[in-house]
């Protein structure tokens, strides 16, 4: 049997698929900071888009006369995010869910739960999962201040998570280009609870490609309890598990198993003590409150297909929730009759499962496409290098080098 040379450090670096990063790039991502800027009602949007502009423009110049995609892409993520982050803290503005994360903290530790008993306004209504307070925790312990801002340690773990989900030689590169994409500056900087969701779901791909089935489990279980759109990544998950034992039937269904015997009970563990605190509070913030079924309205209101159908249709709302249901059963059907036998196609599959529920949910945001960009990326970003060079072949070389040298110098 031929033994492989694994690729080291640098020769994943050198294979690894190019990511946008030239002047018509950055250009392009300064013109959309411009346009948020200009025109969008919310305060910490209107800094980050003046804020960003400046530092993709200067990437643009920068990519332009000839500098490395490395310079340009710190300079991007320095003006798209370090800048605007930094100015927000130190006028203490943020986005609306920062505040909601903050008070579920200081409600978990002194109620139980992190739901107000009798929301009223959409500003009351946290429709996030237990597990996201845990963002809010050095805030209520230690009091509000810079280095309790929720933010940071929702950026922190999000680019944690992220960066462990890839290999060690593709870390940098992609985690820079990523954090100085739009879509990803955005929320680092003004706060957005969608960011550790979508990281911890590369996380427990990664494993799950790895065949480490209780990783894998652990981190979509933790992911799990954060916010409703990380349980298609569990199922997922488990079909990429049993597709890799797919020579051995047992082998892949114990794999299977044992992931889903890990997500399940950390979920659960983490989501039940407060959901059984008060039922009525939970459902009202989690399901009702998202799905549209509550006297007060949310505030994500993209004109995405479901937002349009629930709001301009008769009976819209309805429709738009049957063909979230049937987007979720194709999903399901799909994992049954063709379970994706790698972690890019896995990816590949959770992505397009998260973009027609994005489309179809009654309530919600076009910030809400950093989940599928997040996958994406993560699978583009991972792709393996080019087949590493196999040892006899690499022996051959060597022995049959000489050679050649002498016939060319008798000729």
């Amino acid at each position: 049997m031929a033994l492989s040379v694994l690729p080291t450090p640098s020769e994943l670096r050198r294979n690894s698929p190019a990511l946008p990063g030239d002047a018509a790039w950055w250009a392009f991502c300064a013109a959309t900071a411009l346009a948020l800027g200009a025109f969008s009602s919310l305060g910490p949007h209107r800094v980050w888009g003046a804020a960003a502009a400046l530092g993709y423009t200067a990437a643009a110049v920068l990519a332009a006369r000839g500098r490395t995609p490395r310079t340009a892409g710190a300079v991007a993520v320095a003006g798209a995010v370090l800048l605007p982050l930094l100015t927000l803290l130190a006028v203490d503005r943020a986005q609306l869910e920062v505040d909601v994360v903050a008070r579920s903290a200081e409600l978990l530790l002194s109620e139980g739960t992190p739901y107000l008993e009798r929301p009223t306004v959409p500003e009351d209504f946290n429709p996030y999962l237990p597990g996201m307070a845990a963002f809010g925790i050095p805030e209520a312990v230690a009091g509000p201040g810079p280095l309790t801002d929720p933010r940071l340690w929702m950026g922190a773990a999000f680019l944690g998570a992220f960066a462990l989900a890839l290999p060690a030689g593709t870390r940098r590169e992609a985690s820079r280009w990523l954090a100085a994409c739009p879509l990803v500056a955005l929320p680092l900087a003004v706060g957005g609870v969608d960011l550790p969701v979508a990281g911890l779901m590369c996380l427990g791909l990664a494993h799950a490609g790895q065949g480490r089935a209780g990783r894998a489990g652990l981190a979509l279980g933790v992911a799990a309890a954060l916010k409703w759109t990380a349980w298609p990544a569990v199922p997922v998950a488990l079909a990429l598990l049993a597709a890799a034992g797919r020579g051995d039937g047992r082998r892949g269904s114990r794999a299977a198993l044992r992931c889903g015997l890990v997500a399940l009970p950390t979920a659960a563990a983490l989501v039940l003590p407060a959901a059984l605190r008060d039922p009525g509070a939970f459902r009202a913030h989690v399901v009702d409150f998202p799905l549209g079924l509550t006297g007060a309205v949310s505030s994500a209101a993209s004109p995405l297909p479901g937002h349009l159908l629930a709001t301009q249709l008769p009976g819209g709302r309805t429709l738009a929730l049957l063909l979230l249901g049937v987007s979720a059963l194709l999903l399901a059907v799909s994992l049954l009759v063709r379970p994706p036998a790698t972690g890019a196609a896995a990816a590949a599959r959770l992505a397009l499962g998260l973009l027609l529920a994005i489309a179809f949910m009654p309530a919600t945001r076009f910030g809400y496409l950093v989940h599928p960009l997040v996958i994406a990326a993560w699978a583009l970003a991972r792709k393996p290098p080019a087949p590493p060079l196999r040892i006899r072949e690499r022996v051959r070389d060597l022995v049959s080098e000489p050679v050649r040298r002498r016939k060319q110098v008798s000729r």
